[in-house]
């Protein structure tokens, strides 16, 4: 539980010895940004965390941000986190690591909400957001990068707003600070609707933020938020945010490495009685289980993935380092984002398969062109986990290592693990005759695909069909 009151921390800045050199070095960058503000409202978690308290964060300062006239930015109310970074150096929380590497986790969180007419004081709620996001970090050990997205599926206020997910990015005014425990930066929230949310995950947090900066209800130069937006960054300017989104894919490729989906695949090399069938793997009443191996290697492929029909109170965040800070290359490996090599396990045999038959759902089943698109053609791969099941099946490129398919042989399963090799000549021809696939309408299903000449055929059915897979 926590509770409201004046900054008293702040009235013991001249006595430095008792005062926690973590949480000074933080407290001197909010004087730099706000020296007139030497006592700013607090949320204080009751019981500290080193107590035995629910709340990882020890203080959530509040300040009143007037903004910036001349860049038009609105007066906002600015809040900072303390508790994500060693504020003691005593290994209460954070083990002591000396002072050259980062301090705790790192980082510290802010948020800018915009100022509704006639406040006098900053609305709580964010306190409880932010402690929200910190919980997930100190139980998964998991930290946030500049970029990264958070799927929340529900108002950050709790209210009727579009205002439903967030990203994260570098607190435009806040500078890194050096303490004796270590470094300490600021990643600031930015509340983001549903459609923003998905469109960075398809192409990059980075790309969304920078659409954002450039709209002035979306949140302007410092992505401050409004949680009553009702218009999406697409609905402000449908085409050319929607285009300019769409050559980002074109031209550096997507972010999204997986979703959880509704598909099966079946083995039409094999005859449906052979006992071996991938029918029996995949829809089965006991379908055969993943190794351990592979059930790692594939939810740390979907850890940013899309969670398709599932409500987590935090589902997981990807703790990579996104794609574009990274050197551009179009090699990938499926080893990449996992540290569990790809080892086949001894038990189970990696099958070549002549012919294989896809079924996807309509919404899985949109997402193919990004995936050839935006994965296959930059030298990646994708991945779709059934959520019915056990069943997995990966896209992969010629470019990429650690694949058990190869060009010789396209098709390899691993258990109910499918994995697809696409050349790039043939990821073009699929792009063209999966065209339809591209537009938002609901198309009439079911859809069916083939390359004979390939042995492939890809169906796009109705959901009843994953519903009721034995009927």
């Amino acid at each position: 539980m926590d509770e409201v009151r004046p900054n008293s921390g702040a009235q013991a800045h001249g006595l430095v010895p008792l005062f926690p050199p973590g949480l000074q070095a933080i407290y001197g960058e909010c004087r730099r940004l706000y020296p007139e503000q030497a006592n700013p409202l607090q949320v204080t978690a009751i019981v500290k965390y080193w107590l035995g308290g629910p709340d990882p964060l020890d203080y959530i300062s509040m300040y009143r941000s007037m903004g910036c006239p001349a860049q038009d930015i609105q007066e906002h109310w600015h809040y900072v986190s303390f508790g994500l970074s060693d504020l003691y150096g005593d290994n209460r929380v954070h083990e002591f690591t000396g002072a050259d590497g980062p301090s705790g986790f790192g980082f510290e969180l802010t948020f800018r909400l915009k100022r509704e007419m006639g406040e006098t004081a900053p609305p709580t709620w964010p306190a409880e957001l932010m402690q929200g996001l910190a919980r997930y970090v100190f139980q998964s050990e998991n930290t946030f990068c500049s970029g990264d997205h958070v799927s929340w599926h529900s108002p950050l206020d709790n209210s009727e707003s579009r205002i439903q997910h967030m990203l994260l990015t570098e607190d435009p005014q806040m500078q890194p600070v050096n303490t004796p425990f270590g470094t300490v930066s600021f990643l600031q929230i930015v509340g983001v609707c549903t459609e923003e949310l998905q469109a960075a995950q398809q192409w990059n947090g980075q790309g969304i933020l920078e659409l954002m900066r450039g709209v002035r209800v979306a949140g302007g130069p410092w992505l401050i938020t409004d949680m009553r937006r009702g218009e999406t960054i697409f609905d402000i300017d449908p085409h050319l945010q929607q285009e300019r989104v769409d050559q980002g894919i074109e031209t550096e490729g997507s972010n999204l490495s997986g979703v959880s989906a509704k598909c099966v695949w079946d083995d039409l090399s094999r005859p449906p009685e052979d006992e071996e069938d991938s029918r029996s793997i995949c829809i089965g009443s006991q379908p055969r289980r993943l190794s351990d191996k592979d059930t790692e290697q594939i939810r740390e492929t979907l850890r940013k993935g899309l969670e398709f029909n599932t409500k987590a109170a935090l589902p997981p965040i990807n703790n990579q380092r996104q794609s574009h800070e990274r050197p551009q290359s179009r090699k990938d490996s499926l080893e990449s984002e996992s540290s569990a090599a790809i080892v086949p396990h001894e038990l189970v045999r990696t099958r070549q398969l002549e012919s294989v038959h896809l079924k996807f759902n309509q919404e899985s089943g949109t997402l193919l062109p990004l995936c050839l698109r935006g994965r296959l053609l930059h030298g990646r791969h994708f991945t779709y986990k059934s959520i019915n099941g056990d069943t997995a099946i990966t896209f992969v490129s010629t470019g990429v290592e650690g694949a058990f398919a190869t060009e010789e042989h396209p098709y390899a399963a691993h258990g109910p693990w499918l994995q697809i090799l696409l050349t790039e000549e043939f990821v073009e021809q699929m792009l063209g005759d999966l065209q339809e696939l591209n537009t938002r309408e609901e198309t009439k299903l079911p859809k069916e695909y083939s390359w004979p000449e390939k042995k492939l055929k890809i169906s796009v059915l109705p959901d009843s069909v994953f519903d009721n897979p034995l009927q």
